[in-house]
């Protein structure tokens, strides 16, 4: 059974930083998507970073392009999500997903197939 397991949330003042983990197990396929989603109060999830392992493509929404990397220590079966610049409007749940039947693009083109999630971590920006 697959497992997903988030840590690294927090509280932090805008401009801050913080780095999200997602460590995986239960599963024997190696290539994958992974997947970072948010959902703030009152607000629809919304997909914020994919990276396929088998060739660690990468993809971001344009609201956290170029503050957010997504990567991959797949000795560790981790995936992390480095937040820097944070913004209050980063407010939210944060969950990590897992899917191992979507490949490429298809882990940002189909952010609803995601199949595995995780309990969420809750970060929260003050201005």
């Amino acid at each position: 059974q697959v497992q997903l397991v988030e840590s690294g949330g927090g509280s932090v003042q805008a401009g801050g930083s913080l780095r999200l983990s997602c460590a995986a197990s239960g599963y024997t396929r190696s290539s994958n998507c992974m997947g970072w989603f948010r959902q703030a109060p009152g607000k629809p999830r919304e997909g914020v970073a994919a990276i396929y392992t088998g060739d660690t493509s990468t993809y971001y929404a344009g609201s956290v392009k170029g503050r957010f990397t997504i990567s991959q220590d797949n000795a560790k079966n981790t995936v992390y999500l480095q937040m820097n610049s944070l913004k209050p409007e980063d407010t939210a749940m944060y969950y990590c997903a897992a899917d191992w039947d979507l490949v490429g693009l298809g882990c940002w083109k189909t952010l609803d197939k995601y199949s595995h999630w995780g309990q969420g971590t809750q970060v929260t920006v003050s201005s």
